[in-house]
């Protein structure tokens, strides 16, 4: 079952996740949907200092956005910002450095932006792919620390702020590589049998579309969505998949295409009208699962994956913390 959902994934993303994809996409888009002027709104970004990430802050920033570029890297971080500043003339750009594979640092950032600022938009975009089984220096996985738990945190911990908030958004950024698996609860860490980082990393991604489905029932004044960007040309398809990117280089979609429908998702009046939870590829929402591919899981694990992460995330939370 898994070499037919390689296979059938592989040919849905060489006709629609690669630069010719968009192309043909883009051509029922409504440019009007994107002129808008979001001055007096907040955006937070995580993983802005390149890639897609970079790219949406820029287009959010031309808008009139306030963005808050949450990075890793300071140095890369800070290069980022004088960048997206000059490129686009918005001074309301502001940096913010905090690893998103430590939970402990997100909570401790979550409550020091609440207290200091307000927000309208997350978009949580940072992610990793590590090819080898590492641990962080409090005994996570990578790749769910950061794609999963990460996410969860930084999400859970700012809704308090989002719900203040008339038309608040969550936007998170997975991949159309999450449709060759099956939601998998039983071992989130990746601790058994031969570790694959792109299968965790899909795995991962999977989970990102269970907690935007799961966050949409139970949070019904903010706006969830997740989406894929295609195969974009970005420093992390470069350094994480250097087969992949020599094969496909000369195919994959700019920084700039892969950002599009988050920047959709994240300004236009057109998506807000849409359900809430839904996953997003080119503008349009788009199946969770391939046909025939076996992915589905029984509901009950859907909320045993929350259930697990609110267990993790809670050992994180320093006693001072709000909720």
């Amino acid at each position: 079952m898994s070499w037919y959902r390689n296979t059938v994934w592989f040919v849905k993303g060489l006709r629609e996740y690669t630069r010719s994809g968009y192309e043909s996409a883009s051509k029922h888009f409504n440019p009007a949907d994107l002129e808008v002027n979001v001055s007096g709104k907040s955006f937070l970004i995580t993983g802005s200092n390149s890639g897609i990430g970079k790219a949406t802050a820029k287009e959010i920033a031309k808008r009139g956005g306030t963005v808050h570029l949450v990075c890793r890297n300071k140095e890369r971080a800070e290069d980022a910002k004088g960048e997206i500043v000059t490129e686009t003339g918005n001074q309301n750009v502001f940096l913010h450095i905090v690893d998103i594979s430590n939970p402990k640092e997100i909570w401790k950032f979550a409550e020091q932006f609440k207290n200091e600022h307000k927000l309208n938009v997350l978009i949580n975009n940072a992610g990793c792919m590590v090819n080898n089984r590492e641990l962080t220096e409090d005994g996570l996985e990578k790749n769910f620390a950061t794609n999963t738990l990460g996410t969860y945190v930084l999400t859970t911990a700012l809704l308090p702020l989002l719900e203040k908030e008339a038309d608040a958004r969550v936007i998170t950024v997975s991949s159309g590589g999450m449709l060759v698996q099956k939601l998998n609860i039983s071992d989130l860490q990746s601790g058994s049998g031969t570790f694959d980082g792109t299968m965790v990393y899909a795995q991962n991604k999977r989970q990102q579309v269970v907690l935007t489905e799961q966050w949409a029932k139970t949070h019904r004044n903010i706006h969830f969505s997740v989406m894929h960007p295609g195969w974009a040309d970005t420093p992390a398809v470069r350094s994480s998949m250097p087969d992949f990117y020599q094969k496909m280089k000369s195919s994959l979609r700019t920084e700039a295409q892969g950002a599009d429908t988050v920047v959709w998702l994240a300004v236009s009046s057109e998506a807000a009208k849409l359900p809430s939870g839904l996953f997003f590829q080119d503008r349009q929402p788009v199946p969770t699962h391939l046909p025939l591919a076996s992915t589905h899981s029984p509901p009950g694990d859907e909320e045993k994956l929350m259930e697990l992460l609110e267990e993790f995330s809670q050992k994180f939370k320093s006693p001072s913390s709000g909720t």
